[in-house]
C-alpha cells in the first residue's frame, strides 16, 4: 500500500463496471488488490477472482456471481478475463443482472475489449496501465516523491523545475537505471534475476495471452518470437516490409498482423505518419521495442544509445499524448510539437527553423530555452 501507481487515483472506483488493460508485470493485479485493501467493508463485500484458476474449469462466472450477491457481496475483481472463454458475455449477462453489484476487471493489453462479441462498450470504462515512468521508478525504488508535470509545464518551466528536482535525485543516474531496470514493478525483488524475468513474460505473452485472444497455430508463434527477436537487433528503423517477411518467412500480410499483435501486446511500437491512417495493414514509418528495458533483455550487448533515447521519450510521451511521425525531426507530440531527441553534443539542425520545436537532450541536468533534459520527460505520469 506504500507505492500507487499513477492510474489508482485516475481511476473512477463508483463505476459499475471497469476494465484495466495492460502489459503483462506492469502491476495490473496489484492495483486491483491495493482497491480492495483501501475499501471498508473487507472481504465480507468483495472477492478477487484469477480466471486462470482451475475452479473456472468446471463452473462459471455467472453463477458464481449470482451465489456472491445472494450473500451479500457488491464488488467483484476479476483478474486476466482474457482466460475465461466467454468472458465478455458473462461480464454483459452479470451487469445487466445485478445492478447492486460493481465489477473490475483486468486483461491482456493485446485483447480488443471493444471488438468483443457482446456489447460491452456501453457499459465498460476501459483504462490503459502503462509502464513504470520514471517518475514511478525514483518513488518505487529511491522513495523520493516528485509530483508529475504537464508536457506544458516541462516546455515553459523546465529550468525552473530542474533546479527544483535535482537537488532531490541525481536524474543522470535514475535515468540510466530506469532504462536498465525501470519498466515492471518487480524490480522490487531484485536485479540479479530481472532479465529472465521479462523474458518469461515475453513468452508468457506470446504462447499464452496471445492463444487465449486469437487463433494461433505453434508455427505462428515460432514466427512471431522470431519476428521479435529480429526485430531487437535492428530496431528503431525504417521497416523494408518485403525484406523482412523474406527474414521470418512469412507473407507481407501476415507479417503487419504479427506487428499488430506485438505492438496490442505492448512489446514493440508502431511510429506511424499523421496521414498513414489507423489499419494494421499501414506501413509503419518507425519499429520500435516497447521500452528500453526489453532492449537490454533482448540484446543486452548491443543497446544503441540513440535507440535507447529515442525508445524512452516514445514510451513515456504515449501514456499521455499522441505520437507519431513528422519527417523533420523525431517525433511530433498531439500533432503539434516537434521533437528532436540526442546526445548533449548533437545540434538541432534538423529541426531548425520548425515551429513549436524542441530539443531533448540525454546526458544533460539543467536546459536552455528549447533545448530540454531529455529525462525530465519521464515525469509526465
Amino acid at each position: 500500500m506504500k507505492f500507487k501507481r499513477y492510474l489508482f487515483d485516475e481511476i473512477d472506483w463508483n463505476s459499475r463496471l471497469i476494465g484495466i488493460k495492460g502489459a503483462r508485470g506492469a502491476g495490473k493485479t496489484t492495483l486491483m488488490l491495493q482497491r480492495m485493501r483501501s475499501m471498508p467493508g473487507g472481504s465480507s463485500i468483495a472477492v478477487y477472482l484469477s480466471m486462470d484458476d482451475i475452479y473456472f474449469s468446471a463452473q462459471n462466472l455467472v453463477d458464481f456471481a449470482d451465489y456472491f450477491v445472494k450473500h451479500g457481496g457488491k464488488y467483484l475483481f476479476i483478474d486476466e478475463v482474457h482466460k475465461y472463454k466467454e468472458w465478455s458475455r458473462e461480464l454483459k449477462n452479470i451487469y445487466d443482472d445485478h445492478e447492486e453489484l460493481s465489477i473490475v476487471f483486468t486483461s491482456s493489453s493485446a485483447l480488443e475489449i471493444y471488438k468483443a462479441e457482446s456489447d460491452l462498450s456501453r457499459r465498460a470504462i476501459i483504462y490503459d496501465l502503462n509502464e513504470l515512468s520514471l517518475r514511478e521508478y525514483i518513488a518505487l525504488i529511491h522513495d523520493v516523491r516528485i509530483s508529475a508535470l504537464s508536457l506544458t509545464d516541462i516546455l515553459l518551466r523546465h529550468s525552473e523545475i530542474c533546479r527544483d528536482i535535482i537537488p532531490k535525485v541525481k536524474p543522470l543516474v535514475m535515468f540510466d537505471e530506469y532504462n536498465r531496470y525501470g519498466a515492471y514493478p518487480f524490480i522490487t525483488e531484485g536485479r540479479t534475476r530481472y532479465y529472465e524475468r521479462v523474458e518469461t513474460i515475453i513468452n508468457m505473452i506470446i504462447e499464452n495471452d496471445l492463444q487465449s485472444i486469437v487463433r494461433i497455430e505453434y508455427q505462428t508463434i515460432i514466427k512471431i518470437k522470431k519476428l521479435l527477436f529480429v526485430l531487437a537487433g535492428i530496431v528503431p528503423f525504417k521497416p523494408n516490409i518485403a525484406e523482412l517477411s523474406r527474414k521470418i518467412g512469412t507473407s507481407r500480410d501476415l507479417l503487419c498482423k504479427y506487428l499488430d499483435l506485438l505492438e496490442r501486446a505492448n512489446l514493440i511500437s508502431q511510429l506511424q505518419s499523421d496521414n498513414s491512417g489507423m489499419s494494421y495493414m499501414a506501413k509503419p514509418e518507425k519499429i520500435f521495442l516497447r521500452n528500453p528495458v526489453l532492449m537490454f533483455a533482448l540484446n543486452e550487448n548491443n543497446a544503441n544509445p540513440g535507440t535507447i533515447r529515442e525508445t524512452f521519450f516514445l514510451n513515456q510521451m504515449m501514456c499521455r499524448h499522441s505520437v507519431s511521425y513528422p519527417g523533420e525531426g523525431d517525433f511530433k507530440i498531439d500533432n503539434k510539437y516537434i521533437f528532436e531527441v540526442g546526445g548533449p553534443n548533437k545540434t538541432r539542425e534538423q529541426i531548425k527553423g520548425i515551429k513549436n520545436s524542441y530539443f531533448a537532450a540525454d546526458g544533460i541536468e539543467y536546459g536552455f530555452k528549447d533545448k530540454i533534459p531529455l529525462w525530465l520527460f519521464g515525469f509526465v505520469y
